[in-house]
């Protein structure tokens, strides 16, 4: 949808947009078919949110919750399952811990200072809403009271003999932390699983998920791990049969061969998605198990990442890796409770929100909730954000009160002013006079020159999916590509107004294929060159004098092979 919006889409996705606040849901599809063919932002999608089960209602507006990787592996410092050698079957780690190594490492692991109401109290000061613990790892090691396996953390042969489940189960109970339990299906430890005696083992995997959701109380989410095997390698319908009839309100992660209540990413940040619950599950430091002086991320990273997950509609669940003693690593401890602080300041533009209505990308993110709508911008400068369909009925700052803000037929311009002090995302607050949270993604540039238009010499295909536009989009999964054998090429695009730039950023999907090319402006009725370059491999930044025009072109004047660029921004 590239044309303008007209008034008749304003009035009829604002009347819809009443009617879904009003909680009327019965919209028919010839309706929803109208407000689709209707005019929209540039590149814009209109989502409706789906209707999500009740029971997910407290997950999807906690946004952030601790994940715990923990286990006898942390006497060695190694990775928690995978680094578990010399598995016969031919799955599993990587050798690093010889298996009769690995699998004694029960016998001396004593985590003495272990305290599961310390645990809940960083978690619970981190800002967390839930929490969720690793039962049983693909090393086969259950740190719960198992009946149906000796290979538990309450063996007579540990010298710990503790329930860790039990604890922490009971202590997030009392804190009122919502519980949840990692299992794993997989098995490297046990003597039946994927042999020919599969189906033994499977009475006992489900054997183990009936006792965690039977003994412990309330269990509000159940983490599986199967390392890609299909439902029928666990028996998963059966096995949700057993789950819900022993906890009817619990939610399931998609890894089990079903797709149950939610994704999950691992280690990066989802992308944009309103029709279904998704949740990112991500390091505080590099490893999942605690590893000695592991890099740890900054709190920087820390607070975008969880911003970023917010403003693609998703979840972050954030783990850590208890040390061998039972205490999390302190500098760890300190990062969450800078987490925390930040929450306590702007936790209301992250709790309880939807996703965008801007697609998050290196500019930063937004979050919405109701008629409210907060931009969080990782760096100071300029934003060009489009036009919503709603009427604007104030803005304000609240963390750059130096920035400026205006307001245009074509949407709003905002320059961010740095701060004083040190902070993470700058955040403005628009509110307007009806609902706007079930809008997006609207991608937007971090260019302060964002198109309007764009054009090329080739398109791959000819198909839309590869059109010049998604050069500018601001959003690194898409791409403006050309035919295969395409060794030159140009694409030219133009902007609202006048603007002034100084440097050119390129990324290139496939490194290295263009070898020169040279910018332009348009100015004074003629293409004037401004800059030129060699290979752009995939991402080269280029400064040039500064140069105020309203229309550029890229000529891509040699290639290996027909160019493809997922970004380019002047500015």
């Amino acid at each position: 949808m590239k044309s303008t919006q007209t008034g008749l889409f304003y009035l009829l996705y604002r009347t819809f947009a009443m009617a879904y606040i009003l909680g009327a849901m019965l919209v028919s599809v010839i309706a929803l078919s109208c407000i689709s063919s209707l005019s929209a932002p540039q590149n814009a999608e209109t989502q409706v949110p789906s209707a999500y089960p009740a029971r997910m209602k407290w997950w999807t507006e906690s946004r952030f919750g601790m994940f715990i990787h923990w286990g006898p592996v942390s006497l060695k410092g190694t990775e928690i399952g995978w680094s578990r050698g010399g598995e016969r079957r031919g799955v599993g780690g990587t050798g690093e811990v010889p298996l009769d190594v690995y699998d004694n490492l029960y016998k001396s692991f004593n985590p003495t200072k272990f305290d599961a109401k310390q645990w809940v109290k960083i978690a619970k000061d981190a800002g967390m809403k839930y929490l969720v613990l690793t039962s049983r790892h693909h090393d086969g090691f259950s740190m719960f009271d198992t009946k149906l396996s000796d290979y538990r953390i309450t063996s007579p042969l540990s010298p710990f003999g503790r329930d860790v489940v039990k604890e922490l189960a009971d202590a997030c109970h009392k804190a009122g932390l919502r519980f949840g339990l990692y299992f794993s299906q997989p098995d490297w430890h046990h003597a039946d699983y994927m042999t020919e005696n599969h189906s033994k083992y499977i009475d006992y995997m489900h054997g183990q998920v009936r006792e965690l959701l039977t003994n412990y109380g309330k269990v509000e989410v159940i983490w599986f791990d199967g390392l890609g095997g299909d439902a029928k390698r666990w028996e998963a319908e059966k096995l949700f049969k057993t789950i819900k009839s022993l906890q009817p309100n619990i939610l399931i992660n998609n890894r089990c061969g079903l797709p149950a209540d939610f994704d999950t990413p691992e280690q990066t940040i989802g992308g944009f998605q309103k029709t279904r619950p998704w949740e990112t599950c991500m390091t505080i430091c590099n490893q999942w198990a605690w590893k000695p002086n592991d890099d740890m991320k900054s709190l920087s990273q820390c607070i975008r990442t969880l911003v970023s997950c917010a403003g693609g509609d998703g979840n972050l669940l954030f783990n850590v890796g208890p040390m061998p003693t039972g205490e999390i690593e302190p500098r760890q401890v300190q990062r969450l409770k800078e987490m925390g602080q930040w929450l306590k300041r702007f936790g209301f533009t992250v709790y309880g929100t939807r996703g965008g209505p801007y697609k998050p990308g290196k500019w930063g993110a937004a979050t919405s909730k109701g008629n409210k709508v907060w931009i969080h911008s990782y760096h100071a400068g300029s934003l060009a954000l489009p036009a919503l369909p709603a009427k604007l009925v104030q803005h304000r700052f609240l963390n750059a009160p130096s920035s400026s803000f205006a307001s245009n037929s074509s949407g709003y311009s905002v320059n961010f002013a740095a701060p004083k002090s040190d902070e993470i995302a700058l955040i403005l607050e628009l509110e307007f006079d009806s609902n706007v949270d079930i809008l997006g993604p609207i991608p937007l540039t971090t260019s302060a020159m964002h198109a309007k238009s764009a054009k090329a010499s080739n398109t791959f295909g000819g198909e839309s999916e590869y059109e010049p536009f998604a050069a500018f989009d601001g959003d690194p999964d898409t791409r403006w590509a050309t035919d295969s054998g395409t060794n030159s090429a140009w694409i030219e695009w133009e902007t609202s107004s006048q603007v002034t730039a100084s440097y050119i950023r390129m990324a290139e999907e496939y490194g290295s294929r263009i070898q020169e090319w040279e910018l332009s402006a348009w100015i004074d009725g003629a293409w004037k060159p401004i800059a030129k370059g060699g290979q752009v491999d995939k991402e080269k930044r280029y400064s040039f004098p500064m140069t105020v025009a309203s229309r550029w072109r890229l000529t891509i004047g040699s290639a290996t092979e027909g160019p493809t660029i997922s970004e380019i921004e002047v500015r």
